[in-house]
């Protein structure tokens, strides 16, 4: 790592370190954007519920109710349905989906303009959910216009990053939210443990100290996790691997393939009964709502628990598809040693996929309950009083050092290319 940063800062990289800063600087962008609120609202209280997951990766401008409080949510939820529409149940998209960059660059364009019809539709609905009944229409219209216009210009920011900074705008943008609100998470924290009048000053350290490095445990157990991958073995019938010089060549399948995808998944489904019952306005549904469909209760934690599994595979078949993989391995001439090609292989890779997907899965549900059950402990000790805000785990840990893997590997990538083209240069 020290000797990337020391490439990057030498001489001979100048281009590379003015995309670094162009990043930074449009990243500074966002995090003041967050921070303005719209006009003639203000800063909602109380408990977000399903919203939570919105206003962290948004840096918490949900909460503050700022012109970029929708984020680019919007734009996630429109590619996640599109990738779903590709799964033959639009023959159209299908289509684009296999004609290659091409197609590609279609279906992100049409779920760019999904995203900002989702921005204006969802704009509206907090804007009646927040502002309350006495508002007018046109006072709905116009916070809508703003949180639609916020998530465009976020969107544009995402993709400035993309072509004139270091690349994955939108994901850079996401976890500079998520970064932006850990120091105000950590002062809090030593807020309420060490300068809490009503627990012994000692005491508030151990526990500070103690949240400090259980923190920083799950870091690397997340670091470890996303990582970690199991490697098939493939051989090529017109090659040959040979213990000299021979390179063994594989698939790569990872613990974790479907990423933070099934939480999202899980989250907004169990949004939309909470949704509905606060537009509604019936009070023997919210009660219900609360007591069996909220994941802050035991059956609503159970029933977040078997969404997040459930979505961990399918959102994991649907993206590795070993149909596909077992086709192209056998179109290339390849095949995994042992195993027949055609139908074997892909029951092969599908049993592989289907016991690593167990643990990726269970990976998730860790991480997604950890908040949950940190709070609910947390309520059996009344002399400790920590803010919401104060969280071990959780999703937007998860982002942050997914993208910042990703990142750092691009980084290196890049240092990489440039050093081998130097060289070449120079024969």
């Amino acid at each position: 790592m020290f000797q990337t940063m020391k490439q990057i800062f030498a001489k001979t990289n100048k281009d590379l370190r003015k995309r670094i800063w162009f990043t930074l600087g449009a990243l500074f962008i966002f995090i003041v954007g967050t921070t303005i609120q719209v006009p003639g609202t203000t800063n909602i209280t109380g408990n977000l519920g399903f919203l939570d997951l919105i206003n962290v990766m948004g840096g918490g401008a949900l909460r503050q109710f700022s012109i970029f409080a929708l984020g680019v949510m919007p734009y996630i939820t429109a590619t996640i349905i599109m990738q779903l529409l590709e799964m033959d149940i639009v023959p159209y998209f299908s289509e684009l989906a296999d004609q290659g960059p091409v197609g590609r660059q279609k279906i992100n364009q049409i779920s760019r303009y999904m995203g900002i019809a989702f921005a204006f539709i969802e704009g509206f609905a907090f804007a009646y959910a927040f502002m309350g009944k006495t508002a007018t229409t046109f006072d709905y219209l116009y916070v809508a216009t703003v949180l639609t216009a916020g998530t465009a210009f976020t969107l544009w920011l995402g993709d400035q990053i993309t072509q004139k900074g270091i690349g994955n705008g939108i994901s850079l943008i996401i976890m500079a939210g998520i970064i932006a609100t850990l120091p105000q998470m950590f002062i809090e924290a030593f807020q309420g443990l060490v300068l809490n009048s009503s627990l012994n000053q000692i005491l508030g350290i151990v526990l500070f100290v103690a949240f400090v490095i259980v923190y920083f445990l799950i870091i690397i157990g997340v670091i470890w996790v996303q990582e970690a991958d199991r490697k098939v073995p493939i051989q090529y019938a017109n090659k040959s691997t040979t213990a000299f010089g021979g390179q063994q060549s594989f698939i790569p399948l990872k613990i974790n393939a479907a990423g933070v995808v099934p939480v999202i998944f899980a989250s907004t489904l169990l949004s939309i009964p909470a949704a509905i019952a606060q537009f509604m306005g019936n009070e023997g549904f919210q009660n219900f709502v609360n007591s069996y469909l909220s994941y802050t209760t035991p059956v609503g934690f159970i029933i977040y628990i078997v969404l997040i599994f459930f979505f961990g595979y399918f959102y994991t078949f649907i993206q590795m598809k070993p149909d596909d993989l077992a086709k192209n391995l056998q179109n290339n001439g390849g095949y995994i040693p042992g195993v027949r090609p055609g139908k074997d292989t892909e029951n092969y890779i599908s049993k592989v996929l289907s016991r690593l997907t167990v643990v990726g899965s269970i990976f998730l549900i860790i991480i997604a309950g950890l908040p949950i059950l940190f709070s609910a402990l947390i309520h059996l000790f009344p002399n400790i009083n920590l803010s919401s805000s104060v969280t071990i785990g959780g999703t937007g840990l998860l982002i942050v050092v997914g993208v910042a893997l990703e990142t750092y590997k691009q980084l290196e990538g890049s240092l990489v290319t440039r050093s081998y083209k130097k060289g070449y240069s120079r024969r």
